[in-house]
């Protein structure tokens, strides 16, 4: 009987061991899964993700003679005080022309807050040629209260597309952003704190 209940407690100890064990892989799995998944949308452009490209792959781009339309769209989350959209709704361009489209960013309240924008592309298996050299989605933005900021994308839509049987048909292209508050607002409120730095201090 002593044999036995000294054995006992040995295995629920294994058992909990390996439990644990799992439960840490199951954690750190659930924190790789977002940058695998981010990157996995990134290289197949799964779910309208757009793709990035550098300047050099956008200089060795052949212009075709056929064309395209682009529409944008701008949107915020529900609770951001920002106004943010397009200057431009369409622009028609030549598959492979790089193009430039400016969006403009309003902070109405009265605090300083960074935003990190989501993007996607519609119809989504359009999205794998959809190519941007410079966006300011790539970053956070911080605006100021009342500042008002014109950002750019430089973008181009791979003539590759004309090689695919369904994707050649497209006509029009939707690029969506929606701003939302970041996470990380370190930026906004280390401007706060450099200004107030800056302030006079009352004497002691």
């Amino acid at each position: 009987m002593a044999l036995s209940a000294s054995i006992k407690p040995s295995r629920n100890l294994r058992v909990a061991l390996i439990a644990g064990a799992v439960a840490l892989t199951m954690l750190g799995l659930g924190f790789a899964s977002v940058p695998l998944y981010r990157m996995f949308c990134q290289i197949t452009g799964f779910g309208g993700t757009t793709q990035r490209a550098s300047e050099a792959e956008a200089g060795a781009i052949l212009v075709s003679g056929k064309t395209i339309s682009v529409r944008f769209d701008g949107n915020v989350e529900a609770g951001m005080p920002w106004r943010f959209g397009p200057d431009q709704v369409t622009e028609e361009m030549n598959i492979g022309e790089r193009k430039l489209a400016f969006f403009t960013a309003e902070n109405t309240s009265n605090r300083p807050i960074t935003g990190i924008a989501s993007f996607n592309v519609e119809p989504e298996y359009a999205a794998l040629y959809f190519k941007k050299i410079q966006c300011f989605c790539f970053n956070q933005q911080t605006l100021q209260p009342g500042q008002k900021l014109r950002m750019p994308v430089n973008y181009f839509v791979d003539p590759a597309i004309l090689n695919d049987p369904d994707a050649s048909k497209v006509k029009q292209i939707t690029l969506s952003y929606t701003f939302h508050i970041s996470a990380d607002q370190s930026a906004a409120t280390g401007k706060a704190a450099s200004k107030a730095l800056d302030q006079p201090r009352p004497a002691r």
